[in-house]
């Protein structure tokens, strides 16, 4: 069985949306009072682990009760494609809805929290996709400001995610043929108006170059014990400034990078047939058990899976 996983039971309620909310930085709200028990939705939410710091998530739900989700932790790109129903977003003073054959691309952060609201429908199906880092896949950085870009998926590809989607999440194809549509839709959903470069222009040569330096020893020695003091002293930096440019240069926080970067390193020696444990080590994680949720909540399957399907 490949790494695949579903994230939550056919009957969704308030206690499960609760559940997930605190793992990925979600605050649910479900209208009237319904109990912690009492379904939401029904249907299924699954990932579909992909390489390049990209998170990929289908669901399709019988949305009983409706409900809204803000999102506060802040990945430098979000996209939503919805095949089939209807969703109203908004960031700050922007405000969206989408049906089927449309797309947005959001980046938010805690300060502008994205805010997602599913009204009770019969069929909800939607594709979201999380962008981690900005660096493997070459993409622009997004600026300060918050982005909520809609866009129309191209008519053939419409009717190909729909029958993709409805493919058993088993299928050894699955995370191929996910992994090339997820990037045509990064592709069709970035806003043109966005540098095709990260923006790091207004950086010095010299604050460039240092960083340049610390994200390929990053790269090359992703287990070390690195520290925000440490780094921004190598750097010749403030902490703060270290953390603003390195976002400003390459997409996201620092200290996520590290993470991205050893995880996907755990995931490679887990590949090669190392232990759970040995794989934790060997990326800079001395306890097994935060290195498993990390592994989850990056890829969306434990480490374990990945280790026992590739016996």
């Amino acid at each position: 069985m490949p790494p695949q996983e579903r994230l939550i039971t056919p009957d969704i309620t308030h206690h499960s949306l609760t559940q997930l909310g605190q793992r990925f930085g979600i605050h649910y709200r479900v209208e009237g009072a319904p109990s912690q028990h009492q379904p939401v939705a029904r249907g299924h939410v699954h990932d579909v682990g992909l390489p390049q710091g990209v998170h990929l998530t289908l669901s399709d739900l019988q949305v009983e009760r409706g409900y809204t989700s803000t999102s506060y932790q802040s990945v430098p790109w979000f996209f939503s494609v919805i095949l089939e129903g209807t969703i109203q977003l908004h960031i700050g003073q922007q405000h969206l809805q989408l049906g089927a054959g449309e797309g947005v691309c959001a980046h938010f952060d805690a300060q502008h929290p994205l805010t997602v609201h599913q009204p009770a429908q019969p069929r909800l199906r939607t594709v979201n996709i999380a962008v981690l880092t900005t660096t493997p896949l070459g993409l622009p950085a997004p600026g300060s400001q918050p982005i909520l870009h809609r866009w129309k998926l191209p008519g053939a590809l419409h009717p190909l995610l729909c029958t993709i989607s409805e493919q058993p999440p088993v299928a050894w194809r699955q995370p191929l043929v996910w992994q090339g549509l997820a990037l045509q839709l990064i592709g069709l959903g970035l806003p043109e108006s966005l540098p095709t470069l990260p923006e790091c222009g207004h950086l010095s040569a010299r604050d460039r170059r240092c960083l340049a330096a610390l994200h390929a020893r990053i790269t090359q020695h992703p287990a070390e014990p690195y520290s925000l003091a440490a780094l921004a002293k190598e750097a010749a930096m403030s902490p703060s400034s270290l953390r603003q440019k390195f976002r400003a240069c390459y997409g996201c926080a620092l200290f996520d990078y590290i993470r991205q970067v050893r995880l996907e390193q755990a995931y490679e020696s887990l590949l090669q047939g190392h232990s759970v444990q040995r794989a934790a080590h060997r990326c800079g994680y001395r306890h097994a058990s935060n290195f498993s949720s990390a592994f989850k909540r990056h890829f969306g399957f434990s480490p374990h899976e990945l280790h026992r399907a590739n016996l």
